[in-house]
């Protein structure tokens, strides 16, 4: 079978950088780390860890930490890097190739918040409970390299 010259035509390829990552409280006996609920196209809420388009002259380390503080309230410091994840996906006609780099942040303030437009639900999870909570496989390796982060930090 042939195809014809527009059904081989390419599609346009675009490139995404976007930052965030896991903001974690170790105030109380049992650490916790905030997590963001957005609805899919079906209507389910789906928790995964805040994350955002890097802004012009921006870091991607200052992205991250800003993403962050938007979509959860609460304001970080990066004490490690969690990893970078990326994955293709199609959106207005175009094959898009989204890199998002993560990082591991320790609270320094604010209060948990779903304000942000993005966000459904936003909520702190006990550490040892997040990879369960997470919708995304991705997510939830770069998750397990938490308590190992801590540990050189600590």
């Amino acid at each position: 079978m042939t195809r014809s010259p527009s059904s081989r035509a390419r599609l346009r390829r675009v490139d995404e950088t976007s930052a965030g990552g896991l903001v974690i409280d170790e105030s109380s006996d049992q650490p916790v780390g905030a997590v963001i609920g957005r609805h899919d196209r079906r209507g389910r809420l789906l928790w995964s860890l805040p994350k955002g388009h890097i802004e012009p002259g921006e870091s991607v380390e200052q992205a991250a930490v800003r993403e962050v503080a938007e979509e959860t309230g609460i304001t970080g410091r990066i004490v490690g890097r969690l990893g970078t994840i990326d994955f293709w996906f199609m959106a207005d006609g175009h094959r898009v190739h989204k890199t998002v780099h993560h990082y591991l942040l320790r609270a320094e303030g604010g209060e948990l918040s779903d304000a942000d437009v993005e966000v459904a639900a936003v909520a702190w999870v006990p550490l040892d409970e997040i990879a369960t909570r997470l919708a995304y496989d991705d997510e939830r390796a770069l998750v397990a390299r938490v308590p190992g982060l801590l540990a050189e930090t600590a």
